[in-house]
């Protein structure tokens, strides 16, 4: 179900002139952020989704820049549209590594797959 929302996301926003930087699923536990470390160009447009288990109630994403400011906040909660997707653009001031932590909170299960895209705009 993950994959076939990813390939959705990717084609739509490839459609807007974005192309695929980075892409991974990964293995996450309930209610514990998994951090992610990208590096980052300053006055690039970036746009980065997170896709979790469609079962959990509650999914959130920090960004963070390089000196642990917090740049980007997003919340989603299970009912809402899209739920379990969260996507934001950003736009560094600085050329530096940037810190994402995407959380999802289920209480059915403890092992969860997430799927994270990162994406920047060249067209």
């Amino acid at each position: 179900m993950i994959a076939r929302q990813a390939d959705s996301v990717k084609l739509a926003y490839i459609k807007q002139g974005f192309i695929v930087v980075k892409e991974a699923s990964m293995e996450m536990e309930s209610e514990y952020e998994m951090p992610i470390i990208v590096p980052l160009n300053q006055g690039t447009w970036y746009q980065f989704v997170f896709i979790g288990d469609i079962t959990s109630k509650l999914y959130e994403v920090r960004m963070y820049d390089w000196d642990e400011k917090q740049v980007a906040y997003e919340k989603k909660q299970w009912g809402d549209v899209d739920g379990n997707v969260i996507s934001y653009s950003y736009i560094p001031q600085f050329s530096e590594y940037h810190m994402m932590k995407p959380v999802q909170v289920n209480k059915g299960k403890k092992k969860l797959c997430g799927y994270v895209i990162l994406l920047k705009k060249v067209a």
